[in-house]
């Protein structure tokens, strides 16, 4: 298969030789450069050249490249780019490509990665239905219905349109992007990498930072709907309140609500659930909360209009958005508690607060396939690259803190941090040292929350809240903090995960009550027998718990929801159901899979468990096994019902 950037090569236009890639030059990546010259060149020798010196990210020794070498491959590169020569005919042959990955990586990238590195660094599509010429249109009349217009409902509506399907996506907000458009309180960010938390098919050069802000965030969601001009299908400020699924005619009736307050009935073919479990928000039940005089707001829903210079604040909770939160208030407020409940690893990720160069900016925008390998290389080093911290080791035995000696070597690291920090404060590192092993919950990355915590006007209350006053947050051990300002930085419900919705599925089965509050299953994130023609994505196990990644997960999900819609068409069915057997099948299978998994470790708690101790959340494989086993459904596993 020709890769679509092979076909640039073909109409390649030189560079200016100019002082802009000049400074690119120097201040990009290096294996980043080195990645693209070589896809461009087929120089092997220089990628050999460079194989001793680039070590896998967070190792010690780290890469450590001379500087001769790099200035060699900055000449070369700068020749290549302004004058054309030594460019390469057409694209290298897969065997150089997968050499390019495991060099610039420093270690092996196996052949089972191949596909999902060209589809997801926009090397080629796997695969673009508008172009498949034997590909049957789409029958007039089959209508899709999205929920949400988040990643995953916006990821839905740029394929079903490129597949031919005809669609109305449903946001209850004015705007695209969900959380991003949501969640707007101060310090807001993403633990993911930039330059991997976006499309697949928009790739973007202009971040301003290496992980992205709230802002940035929300301004990148919006900027993909003009350009795929996705609003044309969106109703805003509407809102589902009920699925019913009719049998005799393959049709489910979705009741929306207006903006008016006025609802109303539509009739469509499939339902792809894109609401996600992350905009439920959770207010925690403590005595007294309503009673409070003054502001009680939570971070996912945070007034634009709050004022807090000056005034005595009190955060409840001390995950990611509290952690951001803190960090970004502390230094403005007059008094800040912040209550604990439960205890965080923290990393330090140096890049997290750094901004983009000009340079390396420059680089992503205009060096031929600089932007993509890029993305290669932070998906290595921020998703799959770290799954070994959440995989067991059978053979682990030294203590009840790590699940093996990698895990280990990853609290050592995140241990040292926080001393090294907090050296002068014992209290402080008494109060945050952690008892479970890393990565058995969600991890913060540090941007400020440490800074804030050190503070004189930050306290860590750790004793537990018996109530909430009137003026104030009274502690269990009797002291009380007089506040003017009360902030939930507690969640969302993420266990109940059909949220408000009704659905009835075949006889009247309704899935709300089937899932219950915390028990949900499916098969592979996204169907369950009963529900025909409706998708519930990112759905029971299939968050990628152990690093990044959900935009890959959106994106595959979407794949094979399309796919499973192409099987309906193709056969001239009406309706797609997976079977009882292969979902049962696929249950065992996860739960067999995750005594192997860090989340069932005996001291893992977090709201990745039931509390059964079920895990219904995780996906417990690597991103690379979730792309391929969705490439399409499985044949088998389900009926197409005519």
């Amino acid at each position: 298969m020709a890769s679509i950037l092979a076909a640039e090569q073909t109409r390649f236009t030189p560079l200016a030789d100019n002082a802009e890639l000049a400074r690119a030059l120097d201040e990009a990546n290096v294996p980043t450069l080195l990645a693209a010259y070589v896809y461009l060149s087929h120089d092997s020798a220089m990628l050999e050249a460079f194989a001793p010196h680039i070590r896998p990210a967070f190792s010690y020794p780290p890469t450590d490249i001379p500087e001769a070498l790099a200035d060699e491959l900055r000449l070369k590169l700068r020749h290549l780019l302004t004058t054309g020569e030594g460019l390469a005919a057409g694209a290298p042959a897969d065997a150089l490509v997968q050499r390019i990955m495991s060099v610039t990586v420093g270690e092996p990238v196996e052949d089972e990665f191949i596909e999902l590195v060209y589809d997801q660094c926009g090397f080629r599509p796997w695969i673009d239905r508008s172009k498949l010429p034997d590909r049957p249109a789409p029958k007039a009349g089959f209508k899709v219905l999205v929920i949400g217009a988040g990643m995953t409902g916006m990821a839905a509506a740029t394929k079903l349109r490129e597949a031919g399907y005809e669609f109305v996506v449903i946001e209850k907000n004015a705007e695209v992007g969900g959380t991003w458009y949501e969640n707007r309180y101060p310090g807001v960010g993403v633990d993911t990498p930039s330059h991997f938390y976006s499309f697949s098919w928009e790739i973007w050069p202009d971040w301003q930072h290496y992980h992205p802000h709230g802002a940035d965030m929300q301004r990148y969601m919006t900027g993909v709907a003009d350009k795929y001009d996705l609003r044309r299908d969106i109703r805003f400020n509407t809102t589902v309140e009920k699925l019913v699924w009719d049998a005799k005619s393959c049709t489910w009736t979705v009741t929306v609500r207006n903006a008016d307050g006025t609802s109303e009935d539509l009739v469509v073919n499939a339902v792809i659930n894109g609401h996600g479990p992350v905009n439920r928000l959770k207010m925690p039940d403590i005595a007294g909360l309503s009673d409070f005089n003054g502001p009680v707001v939570h971070t996912a829903a945070y007034p634009a209009d709050l004022d807090l210079k000056g005034k005595r604040v009190a955060v409840i909770g001390t995950g990611a958005s509290s952690a951001q939160l803190c960090g970004a208030i502390a230094p403005e407020v007059a008094e800040l508690t912040v209550y604990q409940r439960t205890k965080h690893w923290v990393i330090y990720n140096p890049e997290i607060a750094h901004e983009v160069s000009q340079g390396m900016k420059w680089a992503l925008g205009n060096i031929p396939t600089f932007k993509e390998w890029f993305r290669f290389r932070v998906y290595w080093a921020a998703a799959d690259g770290l799954f070994s911290n959440v995989l067991k080791d059978p053979a682990w035995a030294e203590n009840m803190l790590a699940v093996s000696e990698g895990n280990e070597m990853t609290r050592q690291y995140a241990l040292g941090y926080m001393q090294q920090r907090f050296a002068d404060r014992p209290d402080l590192i008494e109060k945050l040292t952690p008892d479970f092993p890393i990565f058995s919950k969600r991890i913060i990355l540090d941007n400020g929350w440490f800074d804030a915590l050190a503070r004189p006007n930050v306290h860590l209350e750790t004793q537990g809240i018996a109530r909430i006053l009137p003026n104030g947050i009274e502690a269990k051990d009797g002291s009380v903090f007089e506040c003017d300002v009360i902030i939930c930085a507690t969640g969302f419900n993420v266990s109940q995960m059909v949220g408000n919705l009704v659905i009835k599925g075949e006889g009247g089965r309704e899935l709300g009550e089937e899932w219950g509050t915390e028990d949900p299953r499916s098969y592979l994130g996204m169907c369950v027998p009963g529900y025909p023609n409706y998708f519930h994505t990112v759905g029971p196990n299939s968050a990628p718990n152990h690093a990044a990644g959900q935009n890959l997960i959106s994106e595959a999900q979407v794949n094979w929801i399309i796919e499973a819609l192409d099987r309906i068409n193709e056969s001239g069915a009406r309706a797609f159901e997976v079977k009882q057997e292969a979902f049962d099948a696929w249950n065992r299978k996860v739960d067999e899979r995750m005594p192997q998994m860090i989340w069932t470790h005996p001291r893992a708690n977090s709201y990745y468990n039931n509390s059964k101790g079920r895990v219904f959340l995780s996906w417990p494989w690597r991103l690379v096994d979730f792309f391929n086993e969705t490439r399409r459904p499985q044949p088998g596993s389900y009926r197409l019902i005519d």
